[in-house]
């Protein structure tokens, strides 16, 4: 085998260890003892590979974990974009890791990869050194983090060999003592998950069958008693507050159960993607606090945000957003809102969160692992800060969620 062929090989292996958890909980498979022997391989492999190997991983660990982000191009009628998008992450997430690839020294590579995981390259956040272990017997704060590296780490500083392999005594400090209790709303919650591809989801011709799949949804939610029933993100595939009537109606219905779907709305010129609750013959609005990279915003300069947008969004990256996050309250219990993306970012479990309603369209990107991993990130925030997720989705993802 020549050197060029061993660094490729130990650059894909990397990568599949450190994304093995993923696919793993995407099949059914997942075993906490695998996940950690794993997670433990890889990022025992990034500390010691050859420089060379460590772009090899972190390009295809780029595209294991992101591959799907170009799914969602042809939608915007940009689909040639696809591969293009697919082949950015790669090249992204290379640079992402490449620091390690300055130094062959473990223990420096140690310091740099415990300062990565506080970076979100463009903003972007679902890159969470610490998600490999959400399902392992490891934990997931950062000085359990700490405790990984120092223990893999320290050995190549050990010249004795009675005593090299002493530090993995250390990963004692990195194990899963628990996380802060998570409880069960005292409410009957109804979690809808609907099947609406893409490709038809904005049409005319899906939008009087989605409202009539609501009203028989709330329907039944109302007639087994539930106390509460809730939609995917946009639904309502519309400016909800054009369509008065269509409100009247939701108003009515939600005497007898409160009713929380998504929806756009239209405000002072500015477009909101939001979600309504309503309840007693009333409504509140909760608008979304963190948009999606380059899908709502683009986290790039103002000159830039308008070609990119024009060009590839036709338009349609021009959300805006709320001040802070929206609570609602739901017979005296309180439930923090959250849109998709919204659910895997730590500003949402800030303040006194113990609930929250998340709705997602993962639509965009499936069939892939894009669900899979979604609900592997709100698992890593709602354990680390003891919140119990009620999840509803359209395709893939609906469910309790602790």
């Amino acid at each position: 085998m020549n050197r060029f062929t061993k660094i490729f090989l130990l650059g894909i292996v990397t990568a599949a260890l450190f994304s093995a958890f993923i696919y793993f909980e995407y099949f059914g498979i997942s075993n906490k003892l695998i996940n950690t022997f794993f997670g433990l391989g890889a990022i025992a492999l990034l500390l010691y590979i050859p420089k060379k190997a460590v772009l090899v991983a972190g390009f295809f660990i780029g595209l294991f974990w992101f591959y799907w982000i170009g799914y969602s191009f042809k939608y915007q009628g940009v689909g040639y974009m696809e591969p293009i998008i697919t082949f950015s992450f790669g090249i992204i997430y290379l640079i992402f890791f490449a620091p390690l690839s300055f130094t062959d020294k473990p223990y420096i590579r140690a310091v740099l990869l415990f300062g990565l995981s506080f970076i979100e390259p463009l903003g972007w956040n679902w890159m969470k050194i610490e998600l490999l272990f959400v399902n392992s017997y490891i934990g997931v704060y950062k000085y359990q983090l700490v405790a990984v590296l120092l223990a893999l780490s320290l050995p190549a500083l050990i010249k004795h060999k009675t005593y090299k392999f002493l530090p993995l005594l250390l990963l004692v400090f990195a194990f899963n003592y628990g996380y802060p209790k998570q409880y069960d709303a005292p409410l009957k919650i109804k979690l809808i998950q609907t099947n609406i591809p893409q490709e038809i989801k904005w049409t005319r011709e899906a939008l009087y069958p989605t409202i009539r799949m609501v009203y028989q949804e709330i329907q039944k939610a109302q007639n087994k008693g539930y106390d509460v029933v809730v939609f995917p993100e946009s639904v309502f595939p519309l400016f909800m507050n054009k369509t008065p009537k269509l409100m009247q109606e939701l108003k009515k219905a939600s005497k007898k159960i409160t009713i929380i779907a998504g929806a756009l709305l239209s405000e002072n010129n500015l477009n909101y993607n939001v979600t309504y609750m309503f309840y007693n013959g009333k409504y509140k609005v909760a608008k979304k606090l963190i948009l999606v990279p380059f899908g709502e915003y683009i986290p790039l300069p103002k000159f830039a945000q308008k070609i990119i947008n024009d060009t590839f969004f036709q338009g349609g990256s021009d959300f805006v957003t709320a001040k802070k996050p929206t609570d609602f309250e739901i017979k005296g219990i309180k439930f923090r809102n959250a849109i998709c993306y919204e659910a895997t970012c730590k500003e949402l479990y800030t303040g006194d969160v113990k609930y929250m309603i998340a709705i997602s369209n993962n639509a965009w990107f499936t069939p892939s692992i894009e669900p899979t991993l979604q609900k592997l990130l709100i698992e890593y925030y709602g354990r680390k800060n003891g919140v119990t997720i009620y999840h509803a989705a359209n395709i893939r993802g609906t469910g309790i969620i602790k």
